[in-house]
């Protein structure tokens, strides 16, 4: 036979699967395929899921973040002097500095929880 017949053979009996997933027919691979996108679409919307919460979450941040900004601002313009406006501005200084740090921790940790989530959608598709 010729190394094209040959080919031809292989392609009858499941060859050209083989050739790219292995020893199993094209219905296995097809199969695989088919899990494979089923599991890449749970792992998208896992994704989307977990973007929509951290976003929402740093939303919530930034108010709060704008409420305490104000109300450092409220005090200070009914300071008596101008130590006084200097100690409030170090107090909010201070912390807005420790929120900052506790907020990043927050959201760092609601992405990983989220990506964790992603690949765990992922592998229970398979």
């Amino acid at each position: 036979m010729m190394a094209d017949d040959m080919g031809a053979q292989d392609m009858g009996k499941g060859g050209g699967a083989g050739a790219i997933g292995g020893d199993m027919g094209a219905g296995a691979f097809t199969d695989r395929l088919k899990g494979a996108g089923e599991a890449m679409k749970a792992s998208g919307q896992k994704m989307a899921e977990g973007g929509s919460t951290v976003t929402l979450r740093m939303l919530d941040q930034a108010e709060a973040n704008a409420r305490e900004a104000f109300a450092a601002m409220r005090e200070a313009a009914s300071a008596r002097d101008l130590s006084e406006v200097m100690r409030i501005q170090t107090e909010f200084l201070r912390e807005q500095g420790n929120r900052s740090i506790s907020q990043a921790r927050e959201i760092g940790e609601l992405i990983v929880q989220f990506g964790r989530d992603a690949i765990g959608a992922a592998r229970n598709q398979n």
